[in-house]
């Protein structure tokens, strides 16, 4: 697989969604052939805005999509009406067209028409104005492809090191990320803490790393010292960790939580296999978020049958139609959902052929 086709989905119309995929959209070119999932109109605004020398055509199917980085195909759904558009405003017509964007593209992914998804960001007061009871993206991705066993998975800094492996300056996965802090803490069991291992040595080897080193974080303090501050580590953590280790996989811990994630960044692990929402998502955006503006790192749902990524950064309703937004997770985002399709298209061209062996007997 050369070139990928990736359905970019424009995220909620009042956000920055569209102006950073028009800022982006010569760059994926180089990586995929990029397919918009949105409305025309509002795409041909954000051109607009940024005062891109780009057009912008409303195309019927993928096959149309040619990753001319002169023009921007979109999948057409017109359920916006772009001249009337209020940048920065929550409203429901806004998150029902959001979810409507992403629900099209997960269609076309698993209608196997389009190899991957990259996602812009959708508001979550919006889409719950709209109706939805999903917290974002993934819970919704895993409910539509009918998948019981995921996790969000942020990689930040990908690349190749010098003797051509798969690099990165941080990835971390989550045992739960958008629920209350009491809730995390309670959803920190054996069977959820291998789960999302089990998932992570995929999600890593969908990128590049054949046989990734994991470490897993602890949930309290110092990962309970011994007992003294807490016990999920001895009755949940450790023993999930025990028994990725009997099957084989490459996995450390539980790990202090104060110090694993600045082991994994200097190289000492492939990823680190977070407890909850801000134990991974602080240190992965203190890597992302300090480089002035241009915000950087991909999120990608790992354990779905498809794939999807997505940017790391939200709606910025904030400076939403000003033409300012960075580009730079955007084009991680393709590049890495790209990547991986490639990947996972060359092992399954490499796995070995299961079909029975034709009976000596017949012809």
């Amino acid at each position: 697989m050369e070139r990928p086709t990736v359905a970019v989905t424009m995220g909620d119309p009042a956000g920055v969604g569209a102006e950073v995929v028009v800022e982006a959209y010569p760059a994926l070119c180089d990586a995929a052939t990029p397919l918009v999932v949105g409305d025309a109109d509002v795409m041909r605004a954000a051109v607009e805005i940024c005062e891109a020398d780009l057009a912008v055509e409303a195309v019927d199917s993928p096959t149309a999509a040619s990753a001319d980085p002169t023009t921007v195909p979109v999948i057409d759904l017109d359920n916006v009406d772009a001249a009337a558009l209020e940048y920065g405003e929550v409203r429901e017509d806004y998150g029902a067209a959001s979810l409507e964007y992403v629900e099209r593209a997960i269609e076309l992914a698993t209608d196997g028409a389009v190899d991957a998804i990259a996602t812009a960001p959708i508001n979550k007061q919006a889409t719950r104005c709209a109706g939805s009871t999903y917290a974002g993206h993934t819970g919704m991705l895993a409910d539509y492809t009918d998948t019981d066993e995921y996790a969000m998975m942020l990689v930040e800094g990908l690349g190749e090191a010098a003797d051509g492996s798969v690099d990165a300056d941080l990835i971390v996965t989550h045992v739960s990320t958008h629920v209350p802090l009491t809730e995390a803490c309670n959803k920190v069991c054996r069977g959820r803490v291998r789960t999302t291992i089990d998932v992570t040595h995929e999600g890593l080897r969908d990128l590049g790393i054949e046989e990734p080193t994991i470490a897993v974080a602890g949930l309290n303090p110092h990962a309970s010292d011994g007992g003294i501050l807490g016990i999920a580590e001895g009755s949940e953590i450790e023993p999930a960790v025990d028994d990725a280790r009997a099957d084989e996989l490459d996995v450390y811990g539980p790990e202090s939580p104060d110090t694993v994630f600045a082991q994994a960044a200097g190289g000492a692990y492939d990823c680190v296999v977070a407890m909850y929402h801000d134990q991974g998502h602080i240190p992965i955006k203190m890597l992302g978020f300090a480089s002035d503006d241009a915000v950087s790192g991909v999120n990608v749902t790992v354990g779905l049958p498809i794939v999807r990524t997505s940017v790391d950064h939200g709606t910025a309703f904030d400076i939403a139609g000003e033409g300012v937004a960075s580009e730079k997770s955007m084009v991680d985002a393709v590049e890495v959902a790209a990547r991986i399709a490639r990947n996972r298209a060359g092992r399954d061209a490499r796995a070995p052929d299961e079909s029975p062996a034709p009976d000596a007997g017949s012809d």
